[in-house]
């Protein structure tokens, strides 16, 4: 006898062949969309990244649990093969992208401060505040020792009437100085010999008389100023300097001494 034909399939078993047919379709339909949806909130933030994927796997994981329950199969068969490994590869996918993409505009934010401190490195100094100038005597003594001879107003064969000046007895070719800023001119006189002739800036005259020579015959002076030498020339009994001080328009000479002290300066 031929062997019997080979058995066809009952109908019952075409029909529960049809419905796991269905059910794989529908199981690889539904993995399409999950990876579909998480692809297309991959992009907007880290944060929502790890929510949306989350969802999606618990989401995924007990839609393919209650599958496997209609399917009449163990949940740890089920988890022997998980369905939701694609959907967990594109979380961390994602993940892993954004966690870059957080990285790079870190570092692009590093140089920021690189760039403030450079900024301030080149940024130009303050100049130092310039050291102040000596300040210079407003008065000086006519000569660099201090000591009087004769005074203002005394009497004598020397003179006609009185003294007109104070004496300062130091040796001649001591240096004469101004008393004070202002212009030189100088003279001859038979009486002072060779005079120098300082005018300040209120017409007040210093007379420097008996002089040997002279440094500056005219010209501007500041107070300390060498201007001349001291000398024993005109009505002089030996090497001094005869020191007047006449106010301004020409009048009559007066004492020096108030006149140096009350610039701050004795000249005793």
């Amino acid at each position: 006898m031929a062997p019997d034909a080979a058995a066809r399939p009952t109908r019952a078993e075409l029909r529960v062949a049809a419905r796991e047919q269905s059910r794989a379709q529908r199981r690889g339909a539904a993995k399409a969309a999950t990876r579909t949806a998480l692809l297309r909130v991959a992009l907007p933030s880290m944060a929502a990244l790890g929510v949306a994927g989350a969802a999606a796997v618990t989401v995924q994981g007990e839609a393919d649990e209650q599958r496997a329950q209609a399917a009449g199969r163990a949940p740890e068969q089920a988890a022997e093969a998980p369905a939701d490994a694609p959907a967990r590869a594109a979380a961390q996918q994602v993940l892993a992208a954004g966690g870059t993409d957080q990285a790079s505009r870190g570092a692009a934010r590093g140089p920021l401060s690189g760039t403030q401190t450079a900024n301030t490195a080149d940024a130009p100094a303050v100049d130092a505040a310039p050291a102040p100038e000596p300040v210079l005597p407003k008065v000086s003594l006519p000569v660099a020792r201090r000591g009087l001879g004769e005074m203002f107003g005394a009497s004598g064969t020397h003179w006609a009437t009185r003294h007109t000046g104070i004496d300062f007895p130091v040796d001649g070719g001591t240096q004469v100085l101004a008393v004070t800023d202002g212009t030189i001119r100088t003279q001859w006189n038979p009486s002072y010999g060779y005079m120098s002739v300082l005018k300040t800036a209120d017409g007040t005259e210093a007379w420097y008389c008996h002089l040997r020579s002279y440094k500056i015959r005219k010209g501007t002076v500041k107070a300390g100023d060498v201007i001349a030498f001291v000398g024993s020339s005109g009505n002089s009994t030996g090497p001094h300097l005869h020191f007047e001080i006449r106010p301004a328009g020409g009048g009559a000479p007066v004492d020096p001494l108030p006149w140096f002290l009350a610039q701050g300066v004795d000249p005793r």
